[in-house]
């Protein structure tokens, strides 16, 4: 039987998911046995539409790209235009709620709020969304538990690179003492290009911005926030150690300059925008700075675009993941995996 999705949010990343659900059908089928049918798509700008029995993708994406509005998707009988987020996720059939809608990162809004919605209406949520995670944690996780559903946030840290479910998964057994992560892209390239090249801060963002790193305000990026909220996020899942936004210590590396590039070399170190976490005591201490560390370093070698991320644990020692922290296809793929997750879970209990 399909699983039915419900989409809020209908932007770069929800249609990576679209086109990998479409593209990888028979073979998540035949290796998975999952099957998915979107029979919602709600968009604040791109309109709403629902049908029970299902939507084609194709025709979906076409008439998108076409017109820019999915309500002029085929009208056929049980179709259903213009619900909007909330109704959407109330009254539709079902079993999963994609929700990748534009949220505020400082409120979580409105994501916190469809996250309530599915949950309590039974609904399971795939989010990639980091501000729910980060800002309601323990108040969502709760709620997804009273009522019996799952709740997958995979992509909220480093995209599709298993930040969250590798340690879970893999480490099980150790105790995570602290994090030490390359969590921004767009900081990483920009360090990098700085060191390579010896252009400026201020070329190298603009580079960062051409290539589509780092947004026209790139606040959120290169004053740390960015990473900051990832940290929360790894620091509740992964340490489970409560800890929110406002304990954590933030600097960016908006104020490095080409002379203390130079000066790390001089030292055999190398900036980087570290976030990081360490158990002390019952909580966790936590920071975003720039740091110079060793070219040694496992962290030291990650350059460009990419992130990585290293766990200290007690019996393995520091156990290091790196990867691609964003990309529409890398970010649809996190959510197909917190879908499968879920598939697979439903298929145990069967069994």
């Amino acid at each position: 039987m399909a699983h039915k999705l419900a989409f809020i949010g209908f932007g770069v990343v929800g249609q990576g998911l679209a086109e990998i659900l479409r593209d990888k059908k028979e073979a998540l089928k035949k290796e998975e046995e999952f099957e998915a049918e979107i029979v919602a798509i709600s968009d604040l700008m791109k309109g709403s539409i629902y049908h029970p029995h299902g939507l084609d993708i194709d025709t979906v994406l076409n008439v998108l790209k076409e017109t820019g509005n999915l309500e002029n998707y085929p009208h056929t009988p049980g179709l259903i235009t213009g619900w909007d987020s909330l109704k959407t996720i109330r009254e539709t059939n079902a079993d999963t709620v994609i929700e990748v809608s534009y949220t505020d990162v400082k409120t979580g809004q409105p994501a916190i709020d469809h996250c309530k919605t599915a949950f309590e209406n039974g609904k399971n949520v795939v989010m990639t969304n980091k501000g729910p995670v980060a800002l309601a944690y323990k108040e969502l996780s709760e709620i997804a538990e009273q009522h019996g559903v799952h709740w997958g946030f995979e992509g909220t840290v480093m995209s599709g690179t298993p930040a969250l479910r590798m340690p879970i998964a893999t480490l099980a057994g150790n105790n995570i003492t602290g994090i030490r992560g390359i969590l921004n892209g767009t900081t990483n390239y920009i360090l990098t290009k700085m060191e390579d090249e010896g252009v400026s801060y201020e070329d190298a963002l603009k580079e960062a911005q051409a290539l589509g790193y780092a947004e026209a305000d790139p606040t959120s990026d290169v004053e740390g926030y960015d990473a900051r909220y990832k940290i929360v996020i790894l620091s509740n899942y992964v340490m489970n150690a409560p800890l929110t936004v406002e304990e954590v210590s933030c600097t960016g590396i908006s104020s490095i300059t080409l002379d203390d590039i130079e000066q790390a070399k001089k030292e055999g170190k190398r900036w980087k925008l570290l976030a990081k976490a360490r158990k002390e005591g019952a909580g966790v201490v936590a920071s975003i700075a720039p740091e110079k560390v060793d070219i040694s370093d496992s962290l030291a070698s990650i350059s460009g675009a990419i992130n990585a991320i290293t766990y200290e644990t007690d019996l393995l020692g520091p156990v290091t993941l790196s990867g691609a922290g964003a990309g529409k296809v890398e970010t649809g793929f996190s959510l197909l995996i917190d879908l499968i997750s879920i598939s697979r879970e439903k298929q145990t209990v069967k069994k």
